[in-house]
């Protein structure tokens, strides 16, 4: 999976220094930030940091979970941040093909299931907020 993203920051990286985009930011426009969400590891035997020191990289926003984050401060450092060029990612990649993995069907289930995910969460706070927005509504009860 990193080695993935790693491309998608690569190709992130090339559009956002095209001279286009050069132009734009020069008259005030803000880069489109590359964004990686949820980054907690779910497999406990995993590295309790492995996507952040993974997809470490400069312009880029985090949602990582919180207890992602205190794990994080505790470990005090993440090391060496992604490569600018991509570093070893078109060979990473070419590696998982040779292995049988279909990566962009693999990052097309990912995304939809990242997605659904968002939608469930999100359906989830509307339902808080709807159940507590009603509480607020009812008459206080007399003692």
């Amino acid at each position: 999976m990193p080695a993935r993203f790693c491309e998608t920051s690569l190709n992130a990286r090339r559009q956002s220094s095209n001279p286009r985009s050069q132009r734009a930011y020069n008259a005030g426009a803000r880069p489109q930030r590359l964004l990686w969400a949820s980054t907690g590891t779910k497999d406990p035997k995993a590295s309790d940091i492995l996507y952040i020191k993974a997809l470490a990289s400069p312009f880029t926003v985090n949602t990582m979970p919180e207890e992602t984050l205190k794990v994080l401060a505790d470990h005090g450092e993440i090391g060496p941040v992604m490569a600018a060029d991509g570093g070893d990612c078109e060979k990473v990649l070419a590696e998982f093909a040779k292995a049988g993995i279909n990566v962009d069907a693999l990052a097309a289930q990912l995304q939809d299931e990242g997605a659904k995910s968002f939608v469930k969460s999100w359906n989830e706070l509307l339902a808080v907020i709807a159940s507590k927005s009603a509480a607020l509504k009812q008459p206080a009860s007399t003692l």
